[in-house]
């Protein structure tokens, strides 16, 4: 385990500092939120804030200690890694919790004793419906092939469904069962969930928030209200309603053709598309509580669906290309639908469209209990360069790794060329991305060494970046 590394990195979902043992309850909620989550690394005699390493004074019985601790706390048992590292003269206690197959884990010998999870750097306890969910992943199902045994299979529109799969297939009855719509339970032919979602003549009565809230807003926030629209219809012809409604609120004008005039548009539509598609494949409709969010504004949109990632990934590894089908029946009908064609892929496509246009890359975040992708309208200050394989590089020495959204990397080493350095803020300012999208990439430049973040934590006001000098 390489520490020096870990001490570069912030606080987040994967990584937590602990000067001591002295919380017990706070350490064996991070192990527990860990293994029901995306795993991580507690390292213990490391201050949070500063990341100095103020080591543990007996390592030994400290190590035994915490095997202890989560031995007799964690149900079911939990195994997790423990490393002493060396830094300097002084000894930390490295904490390595994997993933559980096992999940969900809980405080003490039965559920009451709490489940958790990590969002962000925080941990937070896990409510019966996001239990379930574990549950489900554990077993290797989805909420949506669950089935609805209190209906029967006339719940589904067959017309409604026909008419969706009309340009690709026919759609014949029996197909209600290769899609997944209709499942047999107990000798009856019953509904699932995702049939119930998809086509239910009922939808919006057993699931009330599964439709698409749009708005138009004045400026930067949400304080004037332009142009709204509620998307009730079934989710396949949500899609499409949402993108033209984002559409009408984007275009920037026109391109003179030699024919006729093509709208020009601020982001680039394939990128709104899959943002679209995705949040309404990947929602969790188990929650209850708000429906899918489409937010257009004069410097981004926003696009935010309900549900933490699916467990086992984190946020580093969307634009890899990592994902995970929450919904399994949505996307079997959206394959049919030609709404995707590889998951994984629609995120990296989003990424391409958005360097094409020379804006900044999207951003994923979890907020809350859900998951909201930010793409900004206002171009990089630099472009980027395909190189000969057609991967997107910086010209910037030093930032030369292939993949889309490098022309941010350029501009964020260029408002750092100014002697004195730059806060957060100031940084933000000047490549036209929001100061937690532009603190993402400044920590990744500081782990990849091109920059230099001088200050004595995350929460320093006087804390500065610099470019680093070769």
């Amino acid at each position: 385990m390489n520490l020096t590394g870990l001490l570069r990195q912030h606080e987040g979902k994967t990584l937590e500092f602990k000067r001591d043992l002295s919380s017990t309850d706070r350490l064996l909620r991070s192990v527990v939120a860990f293994a029901n989550t995306s795993g991580g690394t507690i390292l213990i005699g490391v201050e949070d804030g500063t990341r100095n390493v103020v080591g543990v004074a007996d390592p030994l019985a400290e190590e035994e200690r915490v095997a202890n601790l989560v031995s007799d706390a964690v149900s079911p048992r939990l195994l997790p890694d423990i490393e002493l590292l060396r830094h300097r003269d002084r000894s930390v206690l490295a904490v390595r919790v994997y993933p559980s197959s096992r999940r969900p884990h809980f405080l003490g010998a039965s559920p009451e004793g709490g489940a958790y999870v990590r969002v962000d750097s925080t941990n937070r306890r896990a409510d019966a419906d996001l239990v379930a969910e574990m549950q489900r992943f554990a077993r290797g199902e989805s909420f949506d092939e669950q089935p609805v045994p209190e209906l029967d299979s006339e719940a589904i529109n067959f017309r409604a469904a026909s008419e969706s799969l009309s340009e690709f297939r026919k759609l014949s009855v029996g197909d209600l069962d290769v899609l997944r719509l209709c499942r047999t339970h107990q000798g009856r032919q019953v509904p699932t969930v995702g049939g119930v979602l998809l086509f239910g003549r009922d939808r919006l009565a057993r699931f009330p928030d599964a439709w698409i809230q749009a708005g138009r807003f004045a400026g930067t926030d949400k304080a004037q209200i332009l142009d709204q629209a509620d998307l009730r219809m079934p989710l396949p012809d949500a899609i499409p309603a949402a993108v033209a409604f984002i559409e009408r609120h984007m275009a920037a004008g026109v391109d003179v053709g030699p024919v006729r005039g093509a709208p020009r548009w601020t982001l680039p539509p394939v990128a709104v598309r899959e943002a679209v598609v995705n949040a309404v494949a990947h929602a969790d409709y188990s929650q209850r509580g708000a429906p899918l969010r489409v937010s257009v504004f004069d410097d981004r949109l926003e696009v935010e669906n309900p549900g933490l990632l699916p467990f086992g990934l984190t946020l580093d590894d969307l634009p890899r290309g990592v994902s995970k089908l929450r919904n399994r029946v949505i996307g079997r009908v959206f394959h049919e639908l030609r709404l995707v064609e590889q998951w994984g892929s629609g995120v990296q496509r989003m990424l391409r469209a958005c360097s094409d246009m020379e804006l900044p890359a999207p951003v994923w975040d979890e907020v809350g209990a859900r998951i909201r992708v930010t793409m900004r309208t206002q171009p990089s200050q630099a472009p980027s360069v395909r190189d000969g394989s057609g991967s997107y590089v910086a010209g910037t020495e030093g930032a030369t790794e292939g993949g889309p959204g490098r022309s941010t990397e350029r501009a964020i080493l260029a408002a750092l060329a100014a002697p004195g350095g730059r806060g957060t803020r100031e940084v933000a300012e000047a490549i036209g991305l929001s100061t937690r999208a532009t603190r993402t990439r400044l920590k990744d430049l500081v782990d990849r060494g091109l920059v230099v973040e001088i200050g004595r934590g995350p929460h320093d006001p006087r804390r500065k970046y610099h470019r680093a000098h070769s």
